[in-house]
């Protein structure tokens, strides 16, 4: 057995785990290097990925349904209940109870980006950054509405640093910096497929972050939820990074969210067709509302149509949601149930024979929307997919920045239309910015738009 000072406890673990290949490199290491090795393994809970390996080869769920939802308003009654869901959640809004929540954790590797993905340049015209979009968001939401809605940022640990340091330097895009709190994701090892742990460095453990349902649990353990509470925080809006179009302050969703009292509450679109990426919103077989990956459809399920002759399995999860903060605090508290780990069969970087490689291993991860079985009451609203839904991940393609700039010029140029204003032919892109409007109501009926190539309303 190995020996160092001040970390025995650690050390009989890894022996008693059957993990002692981890000190295959010992007598190599330096003194610092040997206590890298041991931090990382010190923080590692051996009865955690015993039992995440355990569940690895678990079979798919198959017993579901397509979830019902609250449709976009055709009738007049219909058209009501929206005013007073907007009036009940622009009240909400109002006295200081709804806090924003981004998932930011991604490096921008898939758009060709070196560095956190929020940094990635996404305004048509502008060229602001995700960060800077969804900041705005907020600073034009804290104004409309008079009031103070704080910013809590979930980071990597490849990017936190990186990601503290850009909102300095931009002065935190206008806001107050008391109120924008940043926190990093927990990580998980991955494991080999024999359920060891993988040296990806002679000195260090490869690990992975924890997926973004692990954010719910990083919100209790970095102390963000207590700070939310002693905020008067009762509504968190969940976003992901990637989603420039994402309403982050919405007073009708909100006002549903409240009306029905739900504890976790999602936005759905319209699936694009059989093919597209996105997870579907389901009934369960045992009743409790959840979303099926669509890896977790057959190719008859995908394209399954309906008697209305749309798609069966039809409300796609863009990643929008509202939690009851009483929920998370019951959700990751000691006695609350814990969302289920993932398994994904990964090309892991490793330390083979004393040189790097490659192997196949297993990484996990848990995602948010398994919080949805969990929950005693929740709600599925339809959105507009071309008003809120224009992800950023590919460098081209479908869901590619080149999409979602054309999503962006369709939004704009439908609100600007929308209010009797006409669109000069010379205008090729146009960008309003969120402190300028968040929504077409907001946009001044006497505005003029400029004959120019290039416009940005800010």
């Amino acid at each position: 057995m190995v020996t160092f000072k001040g970390y025995e406890p650690v050390i009989e673990k890894v022996y008693a785990h059957k993990q002692e290949h981890v000190f295959e490199y010992w007598n190599s290491l330096l003194e610092s290097e040997k206590k890298e090795l041991l931090d990382d393994l010190a923080g590692i809970d051996y009865d955690l990925i015993k039992q995440v390996y355990a569940h690895t080869h678990d079979g798919r769920i198959t017993d579901f349904k397509p979830a019902p939802f609250i449709k976009l308003p055709s009738t007049a009654s219909e058209h009501e209940k929206f005013r007073q869901a907007h009036k009940a959640g622009e009240a909400h809004i109002r006295a200081g109870k709804v806090a924003a929540f981004l998932v930011a954790g991604g490096q921008g590797s898939r758009l060709g980006y070196d560095g956190p993905k929020g940094k990635f340049p996404a305004g048509p015209v502008s060229g602001k950054t995700l960060f800077h979009f969804h900041s705005e968001k907020i600073r034009a939401s804290q104004k409309k509405y008079g009031t103070v809605i704080p910013f809590f940022i979930m980071t990597s640990r490849d990017n936190h640093h990186e990601t503290e340091t850009f909102f300095r330097e931009q002065s935190y895009f206008g806001l107050d910096p008391v109120n924008v709190h940043f926190f990093t994701q927990n990580m998980i090892p991955s494991l080999d497929l024999k359920g060891k742990l993988i040296l990806s460095e002679k000195n260090r453990i490869f690990m992975n972050p924890d997926g973004h349902g692990g954010s719910l649990t990083a919100l209790r353990t970095s102390g963000a939820l207590a700070t939310m509470k002693h905020k008067g925080i009762e509504t968190i809006s969940y976003f992901q990074v990637d989603n420039p179009l994402v309403k982050i302050i919405d007073p009708v969703f909100t006002g549903f969210h409240i009306l029905e009292s739900a504890d976790v509450s999602s936005k759905a679109l319209k699936k694009a067709g059989p093919d597209e990426k996105t997870g579907v919103f389901v009934t369960f077989g045992s009743g409790s509302t959840g979303i099926v990956e669509y890896s977790d459809l057959t190719e008859e399920q995908a394209a399954m149509k309906g008697a209305d002759g749309e798609l069966f399995f039809s409300a796609a999860n863009p990643a929008i949601h509202l939690f009851s903060l009483k929920f998370i605090e019951n959700l990751t508290g000691s006695q609350g149930p814990s969302l289920p780990y993932h398994t994904a069969k990964k090309k892991i970087p490793a330390i083979i024979n004393g040189v790097p490689a490659e192997i196949n291993g297993y990484k996990y991860e848990k995602f948010v929307f398994d919080a949805l079985p969990l929950s005693k009451k929740n709600i599925l609203l339809e959105t507009p997919r071309e008003e809120e839904f224009a992800p950023v991940k590919n460098t081209s393609g479908p869901d590619s920045i080149d999409t979602a700039h054309e999503l962006m010029q369709g939004l704009f140029r439908k609100w600007i239309l929308s209010r009797g204003i006409k669109i000069p032919p010379s205008v090729r892109l146009i960008e309003i910015s969120p402190e300028f409007a968040l929504c077409a109501e907001d946009i001044p009926a006497d505005l003029e738009i400029p004959s120019m190539e290039k416009v940005f309303l800010e």
